[in-house]
C-alpha cells in the first residue's frame, strides 16, 4: 500500500525552465522526481503546489507524492541523502506523511510572492533581483496596488492562451516598501494566474515612473485585456516565499 507524503524544499530557479516537467527543457520536477525515484528504487512522480516561470525561484515550495518504500522513521537520514542527489540550487528541507486527500496544490488556502528590485548593482544578487536604478514613487506605486485587493478578475495580468477554468483570483494583501538599496513587493492571493505577478509588477513600475496614473492602472485591470497592460518584469526578481495549508493536513 503506498502512503502520501509532503516535501518541503527551496530552490533557486535560474537554470530551470520552471517547476512542472516539460519537454527539451530542464525542470526542478524532473530533477526532484529522479532524485526520489532513485533513492526510493521505485517510480516517484510528485505533484507541485503549482506552476513557476522559467527562472522563477522558491523559498518555500511544497509537492506530495506517493510510496510504499519511504520509511518515516529514517526522515533525518532521508534528507541527508537526496540533498546529496539533488543539484545545489535545490534543496529538499522537510518530509512529512499527509491524509491521502492532501494536495499539495488544491489544499493550499493561499501563497505569497515576493519581488524584489536592487537599486544599485550588486553582483552577490544576480539573479536574485531586477537592477533598476532609475527613479520610482512608491507612494503612487502602493496606491495602485491597493486597487488589486478590489480587484476579482485579473485576466487583464495573465498569459495570452493560458489553459485555465477561472481568471478569478483573490488578493488579501499587496505593498511595496524599501529595503536599503532595494523595494520589495509583497502580494498574497488564493492563486495565481500564469505570468500574473510579473505583469502587475511591470505595470506598476509604469505608475512609479509617472508613465501612467492611478487611475489608468485601473482601467487597465477593467480592460480585462493582457494588451492593455504593460511588459512583465524580468524572472530573476521573484520568489516564491509562502504557501498555507490547513493545520489539519499534517497527520
Amino acid at each position: 500500500m503506498k502512503n502520501r507524503y509532503f516535501i518541503e524544499l527551496s530552490f533557486k530557479g535560474t537554470a530551470y525552465h520552471g517547476w512542472q516537467k516539460q519537454p527539451n527543457a530542464r525542470t526542478v520536477q524532473e530533477e526532484v522526481d529522479r532524485a526520489l525515484t532513485m533513492l526510493l528504487k521505485e517510480q516517484v512522480t510528485t505533484v507541485g503546489a503549482g506552476r513557476t516561470d522559467a527562472g522563477v525561484h522558491a523559498r518555500f515550495f511544497t509537492a506530495h507524492f506517493e510510496s510504499r518504500e519511504y520509511k518515516p522513521a529514517s526522515a533525518s537520514r532521508f534528507l541527508y541523502s537526496i540533498n546529496s542527489i539533488l543539484p545545489e540550487d535545490i534543496v529538499i528541507t522537510d518530509i512529512y506523511p499527509v491524509p491521502d486527500n492532501a494536495h499539495a496544490r488544491f489544499s493550499a488556502l493561499s501563497r505569497s510572492y515576493e519581488y524584489r528590485i536592487n537599486r544599485r548593482k550588486d553582483p552577490f544578487d544576480a539573479g536574485l533581483s531586477w537592477y533598476y536604478p532609475f527613479p520610482l514613487n512608491l507612494e503612487r506605486m502602493n496606491q495602485a496596488s491597493e486597487i488589486l485587493l478590489q480587484t476579482e478578475d485579473f485576466i487583464s495580468f495573465c498569459k495570452v492562451k493560458s489553459q485555465v477554468k477561472t481568471t478569478r483570483c483573490k488578493v488579501s494583501s499587496a505593498r511595496w516598501t524599501a529595503e536599503n538599496n532595494s523595494i520589495v513587493f509583497i502580494i498574497e492571493a488564493d492563486r495565481f494566474l500564469r505570468n500574473m505577478v510579473r505583469a502587475i509588477v511591470g505595470t506598476l513600475i509604469e505608475v512609479g515612473r509617472g508613465k501612467i496614473t492611478v487611475e489608468e492602472f485601473r482601467e487597465v485591470i477593467l480592460a480585462g485585456d493582457r494588451r492593455a497592460a504593460y511588459g512583465s518584469a524580468p524572472a530573476s526578481g521573484l520568489t516564491l516565499v509562502k504557501i498555507i495549508y490547513p493545520d489539519s493536513l499534517k497527520k
